[in-house]
């Protein structure tokens, strides 16, 4: 048992480079089981059994998961858009749901989902980058009238969304704590296989801290991915 434990240690790459993210933890050759496929104990993703991505050698490295990049099968022809293994198995299932809502009429690609003190900043941001994309979000600054009952509107809002994205931030986590509206909005969210945490400005660790059922979810960051490349993957996720 003793050594088991001093092998794992040696194998852990934690104390060199951390593991602010479920990706940057999945590429770890000692923790990588547990993290980068979205904790199976909390989610659907045990059923994901077959391979959706090719993998190539990558020449540059820095965020690639063992020194290589993935393409997803969803990926257009062509495209530049470069992915993680890891993050391909945490966004197949996510996929998977996006697919098999396809034949429903009238839905916003995107429900945003975000702190209310980030709603002129980092979430307006993200926004205006999904739809430069072409991507339809519903967005609650633009689409809850003043006098309109809030959580009538989010209720609307997520049932008729292919996807929601959580913009995980500091504010968010304050929130959480405090068991405001985007907890009960994250309570709908994580029971479907249809959500993707966004951590910008605070690690996964701090996320798992305050809910660990979300921070089970592996998700995209923006300590590894620009926000105009977590913009075109959210955006390439969702087309149809």
């Amino acid at each position: 048992m003793v050594t088991s434990i001093i092998v794992h240690m040696a194998r852990c790459t934690a104390p060199v480079r951390g593991h602010r993210s479920a990706s940057a933890a999945a590429d770890c050759p000692a923790c990588g089981s547990r993290y980068g496929r979205g904790y199976r104990g909390y989610s659907s993703y045990a059923s994901y059994s077959s391979p959706s991505y090719s993998s190539s050698a990558s020449s540059g490295g820095g965020r690639s998961s063992g020194g290589g990049s993935a393409r997803p099968r969803w990926s257009r022809a062509g495209s530049s858009v470069a992915y993680t293994p890891a993050e391909v198995r945490a966004l197949t299932p996510v996929r998977d749901s996006v697919e098999k809502r396809a034949p429903l009429p009238d839905l916003r690609d995107v429900f945003l989902c975000h702190a209310w003190d980030d709603r002129q900043g980092a979430a307006k941001e993200l926004h205006d980058l999904l739809e430069s994309r072409g991507v339809s979000v519903w967005f609650s600054e633009k689409d809850v009238a003043l006098g309109t009952p809030l959580l009538r509107e989010i209720d609307r809002g997520l049932a008729k969304s292919r996807v929601g994205i959580v913009l995980v931030t500091p504010a968010l986590l304050r929130r959480l704590q405090g068991e405001g509206i985007a907890d009960k909005e994250l309570s709908a969210l994580l029971a479907r296989d249809l959500l993707v945490p966004i951590v910008h400005g605070t690690t996964y660790e701090a996320l798992r801290d305050v809910s660990p059922l979300l921070g089970s979810r592996s998700g995209l960051s923006t300590a590894e991915n620009p926000k105009a490349d977590v913009a075109a993957k959210l955006a390439e996720l969702v087309a149809l």
